[in-house]
């Protein structure tokens, strides 16, 4: 039966969970590069390790997850976030660099189940005749985290230790676990009916969203030195206090004009978020490269949000467009793509920070983000110029 309600305790249910795992996401983010170099004595290369082996295996897990989900459904969720919860209390008593990357290892691959297998669930518990309304929504508390999280990571590492911040988290996970096992999933087909698990590629990627997720990686890739490196950069320049206030202004330039991106998208085309997006991006990195003060520092973190919060919807829409009948994989395969670039830009621009300067690094990164507009430019606009202009339709 057709849920007509989207705001179901179920549907709530899901989005806390949701929210609280990615809460826990980010106030690890943006504060184990500092419990790197200040408690285990790493270097930035270490620094960026941390995040990339989270990041690979929630990776090699998701598009299994995928697939898990659509078999066992909910137990998913709750297997995930246990394992998710069980790595969080360990971070209590890691006391070197080897363990804290196998700790990260399974701890990423408890973030890409849970995050995969809570994301189908809620997208199954909105109405057909409101899916877009209800995903926007699911993505807004997953917003709302990135808003939080560092924030409070920061401050509680700054005023507290980090045994606080770790016990916080313990506290966060415990919520999303709790919030996963009340989740009363909608109804799915027969178990008969579904497909049988299985690991070929064409089970795993959308081939025809891969152009636009080519962007989207690369696009990653430079959005990885903020969350790695910031917290450390900001120490360094001497900016300490304003690091945390840095993801705030992230943020909220995201979420501000995310009502109007769609618009947008629908009334003028792609190009015209897609081109000012990378050129906002690009600006914001050559600024936070070359900031000295406080309000540069600021002003560079706005302006990045503003280009990213105009990048990432653009491209998840095109990545499903592509592929309207298989519009789930279409979107698995973007962030699988995301995610990747995400993990290898962390290790990659952290030894760049280390044989240059985190200036240098933040120069790199910005010129980075061209290459994805190089790319959106060659693998589709151009591609969908030609198409149109084939069919005999007009093209922007």
């Amino acid at each position: 039966m057709e849920r007509l309600s989207l705001w179901t305790k179920d549907f709530v249910a899901v989005c806390l969970s949701s929210f609280f795992l990615f809460l826990n996401f980010y106030l690890l983010a943006t504060t184990l590069p500092l419990f790197v170099t200040e408690r285990l004595h790493g270097s930035q290369q270490m620094i960026g390790l941390v995040i990339t082996v989270y990041v690979i295996a929630a990776v090699l897990l998701r598009p299994l997850a995928g697939q898990w989900v659509d078999r066992y459904g909910k137990t998913v969720v709750i297997l995930s976030l246990a394992v998710f919860l069980a790595c969080t209390i360990l971070y209590l008593g890691v006391g070197a660099i080897g363990a804290l990357l196998v700790l990260r290892f399974v701890h990423g691959a408890g973030y890409g189940a849970a995050s995969t297998s809570t994301g189908a669930i809620a997208s199954d518990l909105v109405p057909a005749n409101r899916k877009g309304e209800g995903i926007g929504y699911f993505s807004m508390f997953m917003s709302l985290a990135m808003v939080i999280g560092p924030f409070v990571g920061l401050t509680l590492t700054s005023h507290f230790g980090y045994r606080t911040l770790f016990i916080v988290c313990i506290v966060t996970t415990t919520f999303s676990l709790l919030f996963g096992m009340a989740v009363r999933p909608a109804a799915r087909a027969a178990r008969e009916t579904q497909p049988k698990f299985s690991l070929h590629w064409r089970k795993l990627i959308e081939i025809k969203a891969l152009p636009v997720s080519l962007a989207g990686f690369v696009l990653a890739f430079s959005y990885s030195s903020l969350t790695s490196f910031i917290s450390v950069y900001a120490q360094e320049i001497d900016l300490t206090r304003a690091a945390s206030y840095f993801f705030v202004c992230f943020a909220v330039m995201i979420m501000l004009p995310r009502p109007l991106i769609g618009r947008i998208f629908d009334k003028h085309g792609e190009n015209v978020l897609a081109y000012p997006g990378v050129l906002l991006f690009v600006i914001g990195m050559i600024m936070l490269s070359q900031a000295h003060t406080e309000a540069v520092f600021l002003l560079s973190g706005a302006i990045i949000g503003l280009g990213h919060g105009a990048l990432i919807p653009c491209f998840q829409t095109l990545a499903v467009r592509s592929a309207p009948e298989r519009s789930g994989l279409a979107t698995a395969t973007f962030f699988l793509m995301f995610d990747l670039g995400y993990g290898i830009g962390s290790y990659v621009l952290g030894v760049v920070a280390e044989r240059t300067h985190y200036h240098t690094m933040y120069l790199i990164a910005a010129l980075v983000v061209i290459l994805s507009a190089a790319i959106y430019y060659a693998l589709h606009h151009r591609v969908r110029h030609r198409s149109l202009i084939e069919r005999g339709v007009s093209a922007p």
